[in-house]
């Protein structure tokens, strides 16, 4: 096995109508380690595709019946074989018939005869370039669906205000999620690493050949070799930081759900609100009918509080989402939501979060916090989520919970918890 551990792992189809190259190469490529399959005609080549599928192919262009142009066709028209990568193998000097095979799909060229080092070389590379793919399509895919499920669980709980259930949804996909992107996130350090050898191994040749004959530069140029050094890097840095952003929605996902603290204990109240802006950014940004709600903060410098992180963080996002529909529903040319930060007689702190919608009358305003009062239409709200909350403030924090409107001026909701609970409890 091959230092880079690819060769145990991989199968390379060798497609040639000449015995002695399939031999050369055959022999060659097993004393690397790589599996072999070996076919004499495109159309047998195509026939080994319905049985089994190769990691690379090394197919000769000119063939009896039909030949490599053909055959690389005919495998990137069909979606079960099109992302393989084909490298071609010709003795002709024609840049024409090399740009021709680069648009059918085919990743490379080798120029025969056969030179051993290099034909090693370039199906290293591109045998790590289509695994590092391979790696990120999957996780790719795995986070996509994850995503996605969060977030039709998530609207639909938010929407049913099933605050509870939401946290441990939370909670659970975070942690799915959390695997695969550190798999990802640690595999990018050594991929940036090895195309950054690679491309300083090109530079070398190039620094110490800067005349290379007219086929190598001819390809060069056809490849737009100087952009392609340069924009692999971008790429990949492009790469490492959509890493870096969904670790960070990981990690507020997590703070946001906090079921591994079901038990009171000090936490810093502004981590639990920027958790559950985050999760909201979707409904705050700007709609093709709607503008961006802004989100002032206003934040005072706030002891730890010891509380239930998760409860504390449900109140949080029902009485913002509450907000977001009020503001969507009421049209305000500027919408904005203002949370503010205070603490009160040193053992107490509030957070307000207030609205700049329509406002509440009294007649709903007195009855905002009972049990199944609604001003929702059928379907979108079941009057649990400010009950809810008036509970978690209430009953398990010994808190206070109040709401502040005018009609035309907005909407302000204030939280106020003790610092300390046992203090609470005593008073």
């Amino acid at each position: 096995m091959s230092v880079d551990g690819l060769t145990q792992e991989n199968t390379i189809l060798v497609v040639d109508d000449t015995p002695t190259n399939l031999q050369v190469l055959f022999d060659l490529l097993s004393e690397q380690g790589y599996r072999v399959a070996i076919a004499k005609n495109g159309e047998t080549a195509l026939q080994r595709m319905q049985t089994s599928q190769p990691n690379l192919i090394l197919l000769d262009v000119m063939m009896p019946g039909i030949d490599g142009f053909e055959t690389c066709q005919r495998l990137k028209a069909n979606p079960a074989t099109r992302d393989l990568p084909v490298i071609f193998m010709t003795a002709l000097s024609d840049s024409v018939d090399k740009v021709k095979g680069l648009s059918l799909g085919a990743v490379d060229y080798i120029t025969k005869p056969i030179q051993h080092e290099e034909v090693l070389a370039r199906i290293r590379v591109h045998l790590q370039l289509r695994n590092a793919t391979r790696v990120m399509e999957q996780r790719t895919d795995e986070l996509n669906q994850a995503l996605e499920s969060l977030k039709q669980a998530q609207l639909h709980l938010v929407q049913g205000e099933k605050m509870s259930a939401l946290g441990q949804l939370v909670a659970g996909i975070a942690h799915e999620i959390n695997n695969p992107v550190n798999f990802i996130h640690g595999n990018l350090i050594y991929v940036k690493e090895y195309t950054q050898d690679l491309l300083e191994f090109v530079q070398l040749y190039q620094k110490h050949y800067p005349n290379p004959v007219d086929e190598i530069q001819e390809h060069a140029e056809a490849l737009d070799l100087e952009f392609l050094q340069e924009d692999l890097l971008k790429m990949l840095s492009s790469m490492q930081m959509g890493s870096d952003r969904i670790r960070h929605l990981v990690l507020s996902l997590r703070n946001f759900s906090r079921l591994d603290e079901a038990e009171l204990k000090p936490v810093d109240i502004h981590a639990g609100i920027d958790s559950t802006l985050v999760i909201l950014q979707h409904r705050l940004k700007a709609k093709p009918d709607f503008p961006a709600i802004q989100v002032i903060k206003d934040y005072a410098q706030l002891p730890e509080v010891e509380c239930y992180p998760s409860q504390l963080n449900q109140v949080f996002m029902n009485i913002l989402s509450n907000a977001i529909d009020v503001l969507e529903e009421s049209a305000v040319a500027s919408p904005s939501i203002t949370i503010r930060t205070s603490v009160i007689d040193t053992n107490w702190v509030a957070v307000a979060i207030a609205d700049n919608g329509v406002g509440i009358p009294e007649s709903v305003r007195s009855k905002l916090f009972d049990p199944f009062f609604t001003t929702k239409p059928v379907g979108k709200g079941t009057g649990l989520g400010l009950s809810i909350s008036y509970q978690i403030v209430t009953e398990k924090h010994s808190g206070k919970i109040e709401c502040h409107s005018n009609v035309g001026q907005g909407t302000e909701f204030v939280v106020q918890i003790p610092v300390w609970q046992v203090m609470a409890q005593v008073a």
